[in-house]
């Protein structure tokens, strides 16, 4: 490890950093860190920024790679805690391996983390669990990434999820400063800060020594500028709100912060700005929308911003998934620009490191970037046996994966036993290979668990109306868009419980929410979810495939249990992912609600009828779903939806749970003289294959692989 930094600190950047807001001490909590890795710092007037000299410099160029991480989501390790094995397709130990690599191939490089780091894997839940607020010192993702010498971290929505005190805590251990734009204390927000400021330093710019191309040192002032989805203040309302219920903080449009602070770098002197947006790339329609969660494209819109490091879409840019938006998005996949603007997204969980190359002149005393080449760099890759490998570089550099392990040692084995902790016994399989197109065993426990969580902590007034549960598949495929989503069901076995099986059914830490809805709302937020299939043409014989991977994630696919209903796909969808209207189809047919005297109530009776849905606080305070938003809250619950699942899994008191599909929904049959070839995709391997087959509610024929390693089935709905 001090072989490893002490190679870099030869040749690495000699920083002088500039807190650009005097008001924000935030950054004061970095400046002990930073001694220990820098020779130098300093905080420079903007004067000394711009480089007024008398002297005219002379024109030069030079190369600056610029490497990013994003959404790593506590994935230090390169093991997959829910089924007890190292996995080579994810772990920022092997990151860091592809990072020396990566290091060692250029002069001058800089390394930026994007967010989303603290949660979103067994040891993150442990971590968070076991050490409240900030009782900790060093959060062990900070304890690896310490090692790796990073230039400056991002803030992603899901550093909320543990809270302000904890979010707090977790930053003072990183050796390197974090940013954000876009989140504004209003009060009560911690972080030292008072009403109107910013919580976090919104930008950095910071001097940077580098070399050019003759081999001479320049100084090259680069600015950093990063932001998170406005969401996070309905994402996180019980963290970000306080007990008299005030908004904790108050967020910008990621495009309107960029709009008020890239001027303001540019005036202090930044030679280039990159911006970091945890942020997906977003609609080109209206690129400019300052609620958009999704804004890189309009970040690329932004006059002055010369790089842009994004996530938060868990995808992989450039690719060719995003070839279908090249043209309206104005994005070229060879070179890895959007709107003209080189760009790059590395995926999630560590299995890909982002990478842009830019090449940088001096003109008449201006830095520019004149060229650029943007690319990922996978840690893993298929043999031509079809098996996943470690690429060469991973395997060259594995030194460097061995000392991240070593950093996060103690964490590691005790994650393992956390998540290896007794809760009951399950009498069926629970996986998630059919959840997206059958009524689900992994679905079905969660929904009986919160309807069980609701019937017993529900105020009386709500208890006696109706209870419905909306839940979705967590763990289905991922984005359809890398090797390792083929990976990425949930598997559970029958046979006895532990922690990590209530984890691996319910993902993320979201906490109990009751809604009051009409039965009317309740099938407009079926209608939305029913966007995650294609729409059949019952006339074609051509293959067809099912799943909208492109146009809807599988996390916002909700089954509702509680009502019967069925999908008529040969409609058109009603809704886009976003749940605004976009056709009259209507795909829910069938919908009724059998009462406790065994009563069908349907139509008219059943639109009228009040009903009660148990969900998760991202859904209920969403606004997208129909019945969702502020106005639909009936009651809010401090309780985690897992932690309601591992309740309900020990409350059987020895019994083995019952998590088998009670089929309350299913695709209608099509009615066609034309024989159908309707595909979806799921996990290709014998667990999958014999749960098929023992599961299936339709007939279902395997027919090949995809480019992706996912098994392709055809669905007989005729």
């Amino acid at each position: 490890m001090l072989g490893f930094r002490s190679h870099y600190s030869s040749r690495r950047n000699l920083y002088l950093r500039e807190f650009v807001n005097s008001r924000d001490s935030l950054s004061l909590l970095f400046v002990g860190a930073l001694l220990k890795r820098i020779l130098s710092l300093a905080v420079l007037s903007a004067a000394t920024l711009a480089g007024c000299s008398s002297q005219p410099q002379p024109n030069v160029t030079a190369q600056l790679r610029v490497l990013e991480t994003s959404d790593i989501h506590a994935n230090v390790m390169d093991y997959d805690y829910y089924k007890g094995k190292q996995d080579i397709t994810i772990g920022l130990a092997r990151t860091a391996a592809m990072l020396q690599a990566a290091r060692t191939e250029v002069t001058n490089s800089v390394l930026i983390d994007n967010g989303d780091l603290i949660q979103g894997s067994p040891m993150g839940d442990y971590f968070a669990a076991t050490h409240k607020d900030d009782n900790f010192d060093v959060h062990p993702t900070h304890k690896a990434m310490n090692t790796m010498d990073y230039t400056i971290g991002n803030i992603g929505n899901h550093e909320f999820n543990y809270g302000m005190a904890f979010l707090e805590q977790a930053i003072k251990g990183a050796q390197f400063p974090y940013i954000n734009a876009n989140v504004i204390c209003n009060v009560d927000c911690g972080f030292g800060k008072n009403q109107g400021e910013n919580l976090f330093t919104p930008y950095q710019i910071i001097a940077t020594e580098i070399v050019d191309n003759n081999g001479d040192k320049q100084q090259l002032n680069i600015g950093y500028i990063g932001f998170v989805p406005p969401q996070i203040q309905l994402w996180d309302k019980q963290n970000l709100t306080t007990e008299n219920g005030e908004q904790r903080v108050k967020v910008l449009g990621i495009v309107e912060a960029a709009q008020q602070f890239v001027p303001q770098m540019k005036a202090k002197g930044a030679d280039i700005i990159i911006a970091i947006p945890h942020s997906g790339l977003g609609s080109s329609a209206n690129p400019m929308d300052v609620e958009a969660e999704n804004a890189t494209y309009g970040i690329a819109k932004v006059a002055g911003i010369d790089a842009i490091l994004f996530g938060h879409s868990h995808s992989v840019f450039p690719s060719q998934r995003f070839a279908a938006k090249a043209a309206s998005h104005q994005l070229d996949l060879d070179k890895g620009t959007i709107a003209g603007v080189p760009a790059v997204m590395p995926g999630r969980w560590g299995d890909n490191l982002g990478q842009i190359d830019l090449t940088l002149s001096r003109i008449n005393g201006q830095w520019q970037v004149t060229n650029s080449q943007a690319k990922v760099r996978s840690i893993y890759k298929k043999n031509e046996q079809g098996q996943k490998v470690a690429v060469a570089e991973v395997e060259h550099h594995h030194h460097r994966s061995a000392e991240i392990r070593t950093s996060v040692a103690a964490e590691h084995q005790a994650t393992i036993a956390y998540v290896n902790a007794p809760l009951g016994q399950s009498s069926a399989d629970m996986y998630s290979f059919l959840s997206l197109v059958q009524d689900d065993p992994t679905m079905q426990v969660v929904s009986n668990a919160q309807i069980a969580y609701a019937q017993k902590h529900l105020a009386p007034e709500l208890a006696e109306l109706p209870i419905l549960s909306a839940v979705a598949p967590f763990k289905a495929g991922g984005r359809h868009s890398t090797l390792a989503d083929a990976d990425n069901y949930t598997q559970v076995a029958a046979g006895p419980l532990t922690v990590k099986s209530a984890a691996d059914l319910y993902l993320y830490p979201n906490t109990i929410v009751a809604l009051k809805v009409t039965g009317a709302e309740v099938q407009q937020w079926l209608e939305c979810s029913v966007n995650q299939f294609n729409q059949v043409d019952p006339n074609s014989s051509k293959p067809q495939q099912l799943i909208n991977w492109n146009g809807h994630r599988t996390f916002n696919f909700d089954v509702i249990d509680g009502v019967s209903y069925q999908v008529d796909l040969t409609e058109p969808s009603r809704y886009n992912a976003e749940c605004e209207q976009v056709s009259d189809g209507n795909r829910i047919q069938e919908l009724s609600y059998t009462d406790t005297n065994g009563n069908q109530i349907q139509g008219d009776a059943l639109a009228s009828k009040t009903f009660v849905i148990i969900t998760n606080n991202y859904r209920a305070f969403g606004g997208s779903f129909a019945g969702t938003g502020n106005d639909y809250i009936a009651q809010e619950f401090p309780d985690m939806n897992r932690d309601a699942v591992a309740s309900y899994i020990k409350a059987q008191q020895g019994k083995a749970v019952d998590p088998r599909a009670d089929n309350n929904w299913s695709f209608k049959t099509i009615n066609s003289n034309t024989t159908l070839d309707l595909r979806f995709e799921t996990q290709d391997s014998d667990v999958a294959a014999q749960f098929i087959n023992q599961n299936q509610q339709r007939p279902m024929t395997k027919v090949g692989q995809d480019e992706l390693g996912f098994a392709v089935y055809r669905l007989d709905l005729q």
